[in-house]
């Protein structure tokens, strides 16, 4: 990933506490049940992050098999194995790149990404690394973000972004879905060597228990934290300028309980 995408000091540990369990869990459940994991499968999680798609899929292919989680950023992986069940969990965690994946060609029978693939700098380069270590047979399954429209708690802060911070503020954010096009996205497995390709596009229901629940864990426990750092004056009034905007664009999916808002994503499934 770049270096952008990188998460210091506590972040990673904000990220697991409060991300994981809201939303990257949800999407987590969603591509291991649908990559259709078997007892006893090498599995690798590229740009694993704290684990949450590893963890699962360990729960999948049980004591025979093998999951291996890689990323970049040794803050992240610290978390993973922290987080790890014991010795015996079946997980081995890798600080490395998935532009150069330290395995052996023919290496695994699954390998997942987690809405890590528009991300990283050069995205044929990760695909043909991820497609050299898949055994004949093997199945790559992978998730991205779809359209920023399609995705409004995304969409009201990255205009609150912009609009407190100037245009370039939210670019981090708007990242997140650089993969919408789904014509794109087919291309560049395609080209990676690929074959049956199938992408699913689906809606999640992600809860928050407020707009400035979500505002503050965004700008904290994601890279977004490095525009507090990089500004002058008082974050306490760019948090709650953002708070402001981004509860009035989210006021129709306010349920008096919290926040319940709809989040896509494309969901791809690839055979070797």
């Amino acid at each position: 990933m770049n270096e952008e995408w990188q998460l210091h000091g506590s972040a990673p540990e904000l990220y697991q506490r409060c991300l994981v369990p809201a939303v990257t869990a949800i999407w987590a459940a969603d591509l291991v049940y649908r990559v259709g994991l078997r007892s006893g499968a090498r599995v690798l999680d590229a740009a694993c992050g704290t684990g949450v798609v590893a963890r699962a899929a360990a729960e999948r292919v049980g004591g025979h098999g093998w999951v291996a989680g890689i990323d970049i950023n040794p803050g992240m992986l610290a978390v993973a194995r922290s987080s790890q069940a014991g010795p015996e969990s079946g997980i081995g965690w890798f600080l490395g790149s998935a532009l150069a994946l330290p395995f052996a060609d023919a290496g695994f029978d699954v390998v997942l990404c987690q809405l890590g693939l528009q991300f990283f700098p050069d995205r044929p380069a990760a695909l043909a690394e991820m497609h050299r270590v898949l055994a004949p047979g093997g199945r790559l399954g992978l998730n991205v973000y779809g359209t920023i429209e399609h995705n409004p708690a995304t969409c009201a802060l990255a205009q609150a972004l912009d609009r407190h911070l100037g245009p370039r503020a939210s670019a981090a954010k708007r990242a997140e879905h650089l993969l919408a096009d789904t014509a794109l996205l087919h291309r560049l497995v395609s080209d990676a060597g690929f074959r049956r390709i199938s992408v699913a596009t689906e809606s999640r229901i992600v809860r928050f228990r407020s707009a400035a629940d979500y505002v503050r864990i965004q700008m904290t426990a994601t890279p977004l934290a490095s525009l507090l750092t990089t500004r002058e004056g008082p974050a306490d009034r760019l948090i709650e300028g953002l708070i402001h905007d981004v509860a009035a664009d989210l006021q129709p999916f306010d349920t008096g309980d919290g926040l319940a808002f709809p989040q896509e994503a494309h969901i791809l499934l690839a055979d070797t």
